[in-house]
């Protein structure tokens, strides 16, 4: 049993606008300090961002523009906390206490991360998805559920009728959609809005990854200021998890659909 989300649901919307402050985040500084949190709904986003960098209401606002629409900017920007800032000082330790656990995704998962993804790139609007078995539940906003019901002819689509979704209709924060992202992998840590050097974006994906290469759970635990972890140094597995940004093109993208 498995719920997706698309990149138009209300909370993926906060996820993305995360994201891509992070991203202009690393267009000012190569490894930036920042943390932000979204909460976005009914004509107004709220951002609190704690952070190395310097930003301004224009370009925040012109983030939440591209990805939201017109809606009202309320942003309070702040100094990243001066111990958790001296953490980095000098070499790249772990920038917090936590709990990870990867899964290898079932058969489920995929196939219902390509139905999401299937629905989603004919119908870019706000969507869930869920898969338990043989029962599909499709809810998905600005399509006709004739049209929905041609190609899913088994499932259940829209049950109390059509719709039209988005932040008018429901409000999203950041990281409240992490099954979404992380299918059975989810344990404490929030995926978005968060630089490299923070455990919950690169031991996540570093797990995640993990378990799908060996095909096996991962169950891993850290402290703030661990120069290891998993026996890895905790360098390298923000290099990784650096790299796999890069190629997915970006703390904005990844937001989209989260690991799989």
């Amino acid at each position: 049993m498995i719920e997706k989300v698309n990149p138009s649901h209300p909370d993926k919307i906060a996820d993305r606008i995360a994201g891509a402050i992070v991203d202009l985040a690393y267009n000012k500084n190569e490894n930036p300090k920042i943390a932000v949190e979204v909460l976005i709904g009914h004509g107004i986003c709220h951002i609190i961002v704690e952070t190395s960098e310097v930003f301004n209401n224009e370009e925040i606002g012109s983030i939440v523009k591209r990805i939201a629409g017109n809606v009202t900017l309320d942003l309070l920007a702040v100094k990243q906390d001066e111990h958790l800032a001296n953490n980095q000082v000098g070499m790249i330790r772990c920038g917090d206490n936590g709990i990870f656990k990867g899964v290898p995704l079932k058969e489920e998962d995929i196939k219902l991360s390509k139905i999401a993804r299937d629905i989603y790139s004919k119908y870019p609007f706000d969507g869930k998805y869920i898969l338990d078995g043989d029962k599909l539940i499709i809810c998905q906003s600005n399509a006709p559920t004739s049209k929905l019901l041609i190609e899913y002819p088994d499932a259940i689509i829209n049950p109390l009728g059509e719709w039209t979704g988005g932040t008018d209709t429901d409000s999203g924060a950041t990281n409240r959609k992490l099954g979404s992202d992380m299918a059975e992998s989810v344990t404490g840590g929030g995926l978005h809005g968060k630089d490299l050097s923070k455990a919950d974006v690169s031991i996540n994906i570093y797990v995640f990854k993990k378990a799908q290469d060996t095909g096996h759970e991962v169950k891993i635990s850290c402290a703030i200021g661990d120069e290891y972890v998993d026996g890895v140094p905790y360098s390298q597995i923000v290099e990784e998890a650096r790299s796999y940004i890069k190629s997915i093109g970006g703390f904005e993208k990844f937001a989209e659909w989260g690991l799989y």
